[in-house]
This record gives structure tokens, sequence and C-alpha cells, in this order.
């Protein structure tokens, strides 16, 4: 952002008088996009903890697009336009490159309790701190997604041949991995994907499950690559920094002690989503595609290394520890499985 002017920031902080008593009542304005949906469960349910945890003293108001577009979350904390918002870093790589690391081909994550944990490693490493620091932002709890997997129309693919020539979207090191087998990426927002496959500028689109339906894609699909899982995107919720710092302390510890409990009751949720795909999948008449195990491991060969060798090299030429951003993520992998 470099000398990014910063406007001054009001307090989000209202002193209400009742019955002659002074209390401090805080209220935030989060900024998302879309609708409500499995994506977006964690930020209603810490609304709803901490507004409990604080008498109601501490509240939220969830906003679906009315505060910002989901390309501009980050330049809105960046302001104080709003105290808190969810922003995905492949829409903007190069406003916060570090966390993009998380988002390269085949890192190896298998469940969505994996994914929660190398994204909040990342998120507690000095250099993805000080990388959002530019953004006046400080990171919060991360939106954890399944592996992508590719709806699409017209003839489905069963080996990655079939890709070539494919108009897909798909953001970050997804894009990248689809480029390595042939296909055009293409950085089409969540909310626009729909009508750029029912236009025709894509063909295909990379998402996990809770956006094929919120997004309604699985209704303009013909199939569904079921075990391709070449990635995933992550999506970062942020505070403005400022407004965190000018938290009470038992305002603030409202806040930070139910970001695990909100964290839990996303999995279990998604989790419920996920048991019931099948069933949407026969409903809607769409075909499962799944690859062999060669196919993958030549997509993995493919996609994987080279994309993450140039990463590591883009990111060591700005200053930034890539590798160490890399090994962070495998190290803690190897943690939770406890292996050596």
């Amino acid at each position: 952002m470099g000398k990014t002017l910063k406007l001054a920031i009001l307090p989000a902080i209202a002193l209400t008088f009742v019955a002659g008593d002074a209390f401090a009542a805080t209220e935030w304005n989060v900024s998302t996009w879309g609708k409500r949906r499995a994506f977006t469960e964690h930020l209603h349910k810490i609304a709803e903890l901490v507004e409990e945890k604080t008498g109601g003293e501490f509240t939220m108001n969830i906003s679906y697009g009315g505060l910002s577009k989901n390309r501009e979350n980050l330049d809105g904390i960046s302001i104080g336009a709003f105290e808190m918002a969810q922003f995905c870093a492949g829409y903007h790589p190069d406003k916060n490159p570090t966390i993009t690391v998380l988002e390269l081909p085949f890192l190896g994550v298998n469940t969505l309790e994996e994914e929660v944990a190398v994204s909040h490693a990342i998120y507690d490493h000095p250099a993805a701190q000080k990388d959002l620091g530019r953004w006046n932002a400080k990171l919060l709890m991360t939106s954890p997604m399944p592996q992508y997997n590719v709806v699409g129309t017209g003839p489905a693919p069963s080996k990655l041949e079939d890709f070539e020539g494919k108009r897909i979207r798909a953001t970050g090191g997804l894009g990248k991995a689809f480029e390595t087998v042939g296909a055009t990426p293409t950085s089409v927002t969540a909310t626009e994907a729909y009508n750029a496959m029912e236009s025709g500028v894509v063909d295909s689109v990379a998402f996990a499950q809770h956006a094929h339906l919120a997004f309604r894609t699985i209704d303009l699909a013909d199939w569904w690559t079921a075990n391709l899982n070449p990635g995933t995107v992550n999506c970062p919720i942020v505070v403005n920094t400022d407004a965190y710092e000018g938290l009470s302390e038992e305002h603030r510890a409202a806040l930070d002690s139910s970001v695990d409990e909100a964290i839990e009751y996303y999995l279990a949720n998604y989790g419920k989503l996920l048991d019931k795909w099948e069933g949407i999948l026969a409903e809607k008449e769409v075909e499962k595609v799944s690859f062999s195990p060669e196919e993958i491991a030549k997509f993995e060969d493919k996609a994987a290394k080279g994309t993450r060798e140039q990463w590591i090299k883009d990111m060591e030429a700005q200053g930034i520890p890539g590798q160490e951003l890399y090994d962070t993520v495998q190290k803690t992998l190897k943690d939770m499985r406890g292996t050596n």
C-alpha cells in the first residue's frame, strides 16, 4: 500500500445512558458478499457469541454487499469504513502475497480441520501479520473450505487433456494449476460466476460445494469432478486494527474467546452440507466424474512443483520468506498427523 493515506477512524463506541448509568456500547459493521451460506456462518456465530458474552453491549451488523464490493473489502478495512470484513486472497494476491501460500495447488490438506490449522499457523506468522498490517488489518480467523472441484457444461472430462482449451473460473494458485493442463483461467468473482457460465464466458467453474449451491453454478452444470482436489481458496476474516485496539478489555476478550467456538460451529454446519451433496447431484442430474489415480498424480506433477517453486522465488524477490511460509504449512500438517 506504500504511503496510502489512512483516514481518521471514528471509534465504534457510543455512550448509551440507561436509568442514569453509563455503559460503553460497541457496534461493528461487517462486510461480506453474496447471501448467508455455509461460508459465512462463523460470522453470524461470532456475532451471536460476542453479544451474549457482553450482555448485548457488543453487537455486529453483517452486510452482504451493502458496505463494499467483495474485491474492495480489504481497502474498506484499511480506511476504517467498517470494522470487520471477509475477503479471499486470490481476488487480489498483490495486496496479500503472504497468505497466497495457502492457495498453492496440492498442498496436501485433506480435511477442513487441517485447513483451519494451516491457515491460522500462517496468520500467526510475523510476515503475514506485517503484510496485512499495511492495510491496518488484523487477521482474526479463516473461512475454511474443502478442496475445490469443477462443474462444467458440455462433454465431461475423463482425463487431464480434456481440460485443454476450457475456459475455467479459477483464481490464484488454482488458476495456475489449470493453466498447466492447457485450460484458460479467469478470475471472475463468485457473484459473477453464474452469469459468466450462463453466457459462455467460461464453460466451467471451480468452487467448493457451498459456493456451487449459493451461486447456482450447479444449476447449469452437466458434470462435477468428484476427486480432482487441486487445492482451495483462502478467505480470512479480518478486523480493523484501530477498532480492535479501541475495544475495552472485556469486549476484546469476548471477541478473542469466541473465535474457536465460531470455527467449530462452522465446521459442524459445513459437514451437514457435505453429507447432502450426493443427493443434490442426483436431484439435479449432474454426472459425477472421478479421475484415475494416475491422472491425479499426473496433474499434481504438472501443477504442484513448478507453481510452488515459482511462488517461493517470487516471494523471496519481494523480501518475503516464501520458503519459510511454505515450510510452516507442511510442518503444521505433520504436527497435526503426528508424523515425522
